[in-house]
């Protein structure tokens, strides 16, 4: 497995654990943070074993997002031409956001095990993975607003449609922590646990049930479910049409319909 300076990676039963491992600063992501994830979702990506993902915070915190000694080198970097300035800044940000993207178009899926403080960038990443899942202590925010900045890696693009429109302009434009247990009644969460224990344990059994399902059948899930956020029902249906007049001549379909004929539980090639 390939040494990472912002992550853990390990894999185990077709799970890929994904851990920001920089307890001692909170989390915070760095320069090596941005450029190390996309390699590490590429892998995941371009690996058949790999079946599910689970991104987790080393420590009491789950990211206390963009790690502020970055946000100072890049100011470091700025001259005194406006237009230059700007073009930097907006290939900056396009570089930071496609870290992200990388997570939103892995074709497994990523569930995200929070704990502690979620802030800032952490709700740009968290908002970039298929389900999100926290212990009681969890704190989330939008920090960005009391940075004076518009959040730009991509929670006010994809956090409305998971929390709702309304809820998300007040939570971006206070910035306001949202505890554990409204985080799971407006829909951020999927579920609550009560400590980081239990939390781990319970996100890693929900991934090992989707690693024991039909690769095929999870990735096109996820494809269609994704496609769903820009097109309409009627374009949905026809993708999936097309989509399932190749995938439905997987093995996958007969070992499934076997196993369930005879009561056994089925085993899928990667």
């Amino acid at each position: 497995m390939t040494e990472y300076s912002a992550f853990k990676v390990e894999l185990t039963d077709n799970i890929a654990h994904v851990q920001i491992n920089r307890p001692e600063k909170v989390n915070a992501m760095n320069a090596a943070f941005w450029e190390e994830i996309i390699a590490i979702f590429q892998w995941i990506d371009d690996t058949d074993a790999v079946r599910a993902v689970v991104i987790s915070g080393a420590g009491k915190h789950f990211s206390a997002g963009i790690d502020l000694m970055m946000l100072a080198s890049l100011a470091g970097q700025m001259g005194k031409d406006v237009g230059r300035n700007a073009r930097f800044l907006r290939s900056t940000i396009q570089r930071l956001q496609a870290s992200f993207t990388a997570v939103d178009k892995c074709r497994k899926p990523v569930l995200a095990a929070v704990q502690g403080y979620c802030i800032g960038g952490a709700i740009d990443l968290i908002s970039a993975c298929d389900m999100r899942y926290c212990s009681s202590d969890a704190q989330f925010s939008i920090k960005e607003i009391d940075m004076g900045m518009a959040a730009d890696v991509g929670t006010l693009q994809r956090l409305p449609r998971i929390i709702g429109d309304g809820m998300m302009r007040e939570l971006a434009f206070t910035g306001r922590n949202v505890a554990a247990d409204e985080a799971l009644r407006i829909g951020l969460v999927n579920r609550v646990y009560d400590d980081q224990a239990a939390l781990m344990d319970g996100v890693f059994a929900i991934a090992r049930e989707i690693a024991a399902k039909s690769p095929i059948a999870v990735a096109g899930t996820k494809e269609m479910l994704s496609y769903m956020r820009d097109h309409r029902i009627d374009d949905g249906l026809d993708y999936i049409a097309t989509w399932n007049a190749a995938m439905l001549q997987s093995e996958d379909l007969r070992v499934a319909v076997a196993a369930h004929m005879s009561k056994q539980k089925p085993t899928f090639a990667d």
